[in-house]
């Protein structure tokens, strides 16, 4: 377990560095006068003229050379300082610190019920493979991951919304806010796992050990929770711990659609209004979601699964 968390804890730092490197040089090459960006930002694209970016361009030291620029951000990195808005002026941790409470929620919401919907329907699938159940959850798993997240969000409004008037088609505050936006990310995670779990669970059943448990006399229940709910929720795990990737990236494009206050939401306005400060901190925080998250996806697979350990040492 020390080994596994220095070696996540060592690429938490590369991420830090390699994420803010790459965010720094992007924004520098984006098309377009950065201050005039800025100054729309803040005063509107009607009151802003060649003047306003001058100011603007003076009072942030934009007229720094890259390298000038890049030293004092990674100074400032160093000391935990993300810098302040150039919108807004506030610091970027308490813009981060509000929003990202939102996304996480979000986030978690959106994996719980992914949970609940793709493993279940894996399970149910697996108990006759092949058969019509199997092969329609094969049907709508393909359509659901081959489909983008905003044309589920944007169908799940349509219906839920606009015809039924059920849920609110966007906005922030009430628990029926949360079930849009995150039913559209669940939908995208159980997409996959239906037949992650459907694959692993005839694995199992297949296997000699799970076979023997009926000749034990168990029957199908106590085979399942003593011989094959372990072996397989760790397919289950693992594959969630990839596609939290998904989750994240997924959160950018949902937030935005459904008008939700949180760090993707917020990104997508700092990129068009050349915030770079905001850019960097929002993406470091994702990054390091996703770096915290996967190292307690793998604690979690290793006491679920002692011999991951033994085969670790091995191959170190």
């Amino acid at each position: 377990m020390v080994k596994l968390l220095s070696k996540r804890i060592g690429q938490l730092f590369l991420m830090i560095w390699s994420v803010g490197t790459l965010t720094f040089i992007l924004t520098r090459s984006l098309p377009g006068d950065m201050a005039f960006r800025i100054a729309a930002s803040r005063y509107g694209y009607d009151q802003t003229d060649s003047a306003a970016a001058t100011l603007v361009r003076r009072e942030l030291s934009l007229d720094q050379s890259w390298w000038q620029s890049y030293f004092n951000w990674f100074t400032d990195l160093i000391q935990l300082n993300l810098g302040k808005s150039l919108v807004s002026g506030e610091t970027v941790w308490a813009l981060i610190g509000h929003q990202f409470m939102h996304t996480l929620s979000l986030a978690v919401v959106a994996l719980i019920l992914g949970i609940l919907i793709g493993p279940p329907l894996g399970l149910l699938a697996a108990q006759r493979p092949n058969g019509l159940f199997d092969r329609l959850t094969l049907v709508i798993s393909t359509f659901l991951r081959s489909v983008p997240a905003f044309i589920i969000g944007i169908g799940l409004i349509s219906l839920f919304a606009v015809n039924l008037k059920w849920l609110p088609a966007a906005g922030y505050g009430s628990w029926q806010h949360f079930l849009l936006p995150a039913l559209t990310l669940a939908l995208g995670l159980s997409a996959v796992s239906v037949r992650i779990s459907r694959n692993a669970m005839v694995a199992v059943q297949q296997s000699e050990y799970y076979q023997f448990s009926y000749l034990k006399g168990l029957n199908q229940q106590q085979s399942f929770v003593r011989h094959g709910l372990r072996n397989v929720a760790i397919p289950i795990i693992t594959y969630h711990s990839v596609q939290l990737i998904y989750l994240i990236e997924g959160v950018v494009i949902v937030e935005s659609l459904f008008a939700w206050p949180g760090s993707g939401h917020a990104l997508v306005h700092a990129v068009i209004a050349r915030d770079v400060p905001m850019i960097q901190g929002t993406a470091l925080i994702m990054g390091d979601l996703f770096i915290i998250l996967n190292m307690l996806v793998d604690m979690l697979s290793s006491w679920i699964d002692p011999r991951i350990n033994h085969h670790s040492e091995g191959a170190a």
